[in-house]
């Protein structure tokens, strides 16, 4: 059987998911929200 808390001291995560983070982090990305306030907007200025 396996010991979890033992493989898990032993998990070291990779480097390219280290460095997605840092580019997903660094990065000022468009979400959700931000779409939905520029239409918003959008749609206060055609009215």
């Amino acid at each position: 059987m396996l010991d979890f808390e033992e493989e898990l001291k032993k998990f070291r995560p990779s480097l390219e998911i280290d460095q997605v983070e840092d580019n997903v982090y660094n990065n000022n990305l468009t979400d959700v929200t931000d779409l939905l306030d520029e239409m918003l907007k959008e749609i206060k200025e055609h009215q």
